[in-house]
């Protein structure tokens, strides 16, 4: 019995179909039942005629049916209708017919001629609502249009896993009929899919009632035996209008196509941001090395699992002439080499950073840099790899990292080649093609200008610096009775115009003279060259601080756009005097024998360069034993601090019992940053005197 519905019996589940449930359609339709005599009484009355008619049985039986259900108007109609069945004629159609609560409701009848075993006729009647069966015809005819229409593929499985029934849309799909699929489970005529996948899904769906919707499943078949598609694979359980479990009903969709052009946007997107990220990391500094890591670590991994950057030799040791020798080799150097972290096996077999390596003409690295032009290997086979691995050590370690796709891309800037950038793909399964490789080549026109800009910045830092040192005293020792000592730090991005000079004057005097000139490179540098060469000069003719600042002052207003800072001081030990000059610079510090240490107070004027000012000289007392400090900005300057903190901080530092000169600068130079931005001189001296 059905315990949801008491004294109604069901089948059982048969596998043989034998004493299977019945289909739930007959409980949809409600099919009702009666019987009538040869007269038209009413002999039998079903449940079912009680509820769809709403007479009950003791009200119904023995009357005469067309009497209690039909309007007198239709009766004529009815009664020749009943006669035609009587001598043995079906009827079937819908009628109106008056139920017990006088309202009118349309019923769909057959009804058919029955004799008993006493050869009396009777009538059998078989009713239900007309609007229910509407409502069924509708709704079945939609779905075998659908079923049958539909582009996509709709297949029914049963509880074992088994085709029931399959669209045209999947017969195409599948380059199968219907009539081969039926009665088969998904492994027995398409073995070259993902069985297991469509399989586990189905169970899932039918043990859980759980959609599984936009499942993707890959695989060939018939209809396409050569190439593999993607599918995409909903399903959902079925179930009668009783509850009962059908089986699994799915609807597939090729979307090759979609998954194509997807993963085609998705690498394009990715290239993009490739490009993007190159352009905003690449060449954040003039450093050549950081440059060429920068280009390394855009690269890896989303390009490639290992990067290199490997630069011509002439590139790093003088001016370009040609990217290859006489003899058609051509010497590099690596100046950087990335990785991904699960590929880190790949590092050993790249050239060390650092090295000089010479390559044959026949390696790709030599090919590149010869014909100016990238090169793509999809397929890395024995031959290639002897023309991309410098040894043949290194050709087995990339064989064993599981190197399959290489590209090799010339650095070229300003119409001059460079080097090149190498991308090797070992763990990332897709081989470099066309798009990837013209991606390297936009990355490695990129990098190679920020290489060379690199490159530029350096030689002309070199060139700056070495100007600039060639221009600074040797280091002094002790002059008229002076002992001096001295530092200059160059600044790490570009090197400034600071300098400093000793000068041994007439009448054992001494002069000390520092200054900064504004800017920064070779110019700076040889502005500060002309300004050291000019008080030299004037210095010998016997010029006092003044007025030598006022000729300095002519001098940079010749240069044209140009200023610079200087103090100018003189001593003279024997008559314990100094006298000081300055020209927009920060003061100079006189330490005093009691180790007190002050800002000596300058006459206030402007830079030199800005003209139509009178400079002013001050004179002090120099005892024996005092020093004198004089310094450019660099040594106190701090943009991250006001400039009278670090000025505070040099007077501590200065201040104290008497120490040794050099252990003095060393103590000054150690409080300054490692990587200072600017250009700092520091100039001391003492008067002789007790120490």
């Amino acid at each position: 019995m059905n315990p949801e519905e008491p004294g109604k019996l069901v089948g059982g589940h048969d596998p043989q179909g034998i004493s299977a449930a019945p289909s739930s359609l007959f409980d949809l339709i409600r099919v009702a039942a009666f019987v009538l005599d040869a007269d038209g009484r009413v002999v039998l009355w079903s449940p079912e005629a009680e509820r769809l008619l709403g007479y009950p049985a003791e009200e119904a039986l023995g009357e005469l049916a067309g009497g209690l259900l039909v309007d007198r108007e239709h009766m004529p109609m009815v009664l020749e209708w009943f006669g035609q069945v009587r001598a043995g004629a079906s009827w079937a159609g819908v009628f109106p017919v008056r139920r017990r609560d006088g309202t009118l409701r349309p019923v769909e009848f057959r009804n058919i001629r029955l004799r008993d075993v006493r050869d009396r006729v009777h009538i059998l009647g078989l009713a239900t609502d007309a609007d229910t069966v509407n409502r069924l015809e509708t709704d079945l005819a939609l779905s075998s249009s659908q079923v049958n229409q539909s582009p996509v593929g709709l297949a029914m499985f049963d509880t074992a896993l088994r085709f029931l029934r399959v669209n045209p849309a999947l017969e195409r799909i599948c380059g199968l009929g219907a009539d081969a699929m039926v009665g088969h489970r998904v492994g027995e005529i398409l073995p070259e899919v993902e069985v297991d996948s469509v399989e586990r899904a189905l169970r899932h769906v039918l043990r859980t009632g759980e959609p599984l919707v936009d499942w993707r499943t890959v695989g060939r078949t018939p209809a396409d035996p050569v190439a593999e598609h993607v599918w995409s694979i909903s399903y959902y359980r079925v179930h009668d209008a009783a509850g009962r479990t059908l089986g699994v009903a799915t609807s597939a969709i090729d979307v090759t196509e979609r998954e194509r052009v997807t993963a085609e946007v998705i690498q394009a997107r990715e290239r993009l941001a490739v490009i993007a990220d190159a352009g905003a990391r690449i060449g954040t500094t003039l450093d050549l090395d950081r440059t060429a890591r920068e280009v390394t670590e855009v690269a890896v991994p989303r390009l490639a699992d290992l990067a290199a950057v490997d630069v011509l030799d002439s590139v790093l040791t003088g001016e370009i002439t040609t990217a290859l020798r006489t003899d058609g080799t051509a010497r590099f150097r690596a100046l950087a080499v990335e990785v991904r972290d699960d590929a880190e096996g790949a590092a050993a077999a790249a050239d060390r950073v650092g090295e000089l390596a010479s390559y044959p003409p026949n390696r790709l690295l030599t090919q590149c840099v010869r014909e100016a032009r990238p090169i793509l290997v999809p397929e890395v086979d024995s031959r290639m790899l002897g023309r991309i691995a410098r040894d043949e050590w290194a050709a087995a370690e990339l064989r064993r990292q599981g190197i399959h796709s290489y590209i090799a891309a010339p650095l070229v800037a300003r119409g001059d080649v460079l080097g090149t950038v190498s991308l090797v793909r070992t763990r990332n399964p897709r081989p470099f093609d066309d798009q990837d490789l013209t991606l390297a080549a936009e990355l490695a026109a990129r990098a190679a200008t920020c290489v060379d800009n690199a490159r530029l910045y350096t030689r002309e830092r070199t060139a700056a610096l070495t100007l600039q040192r060639s221009m600074l005293p040797r280091p002094p020792g002790g002059s008229h009775g002076m002992e001096i000592a001295s530092r200059y730090l160059p600044a790490v991005s570009e090197v400034g115009g600071d300098w400093f000079d000793v000068l041994p004057l007439e009448n054992r005097r001494v002069g000390l003279v520092v200054g900064d000139v504004m800017g920064k490179g070779v110019r700076a540098a040889a502005i500060m060259g002309q300004l050291r060469t000019a008080t030299r000069a004037f210095t010998r003719l016997g010029v006092p601080p003044a007025r030598l600042l006022g000729y300095l002052d002519e001098i940079v207003l010749s240069l044209g756009d140009s200023i610079a800072t200087c103090v100018y001081a003189v001593c003279d030990p024997p008559r314990a005097r100094c006298e000081f000059a300055g020209a927009g610079h920060l003061p100079p510090v006189m330490i005093r024998p009691d180790g007190i240490a002050r800002f000596v107070d300058l006459p206030v004027a402007p830079p030199l360069g800005v003209g139509g000012v009178a400079f002013l000289s001050r004179s002090m007392p120099l005892a024996p034993g005092t020093t004198l400090a004089l310094y450019t900005d660099g040594l106190v300057e701090d943009r991250r601090e006001p400039i009278d903190t670090g000025l505070e901080e040099l007077l501590r530092l200065l201040e104290g019992p008497q120490r040794p000169l050099e252990e003095m600068c060393d103590a000054v130079l150690r409080s300054l940053p490692p990587l200072p931005s600017d250009d700092a001189a520091l100039l001391l001296a003492r008067a002789a005197g007790e120490q």
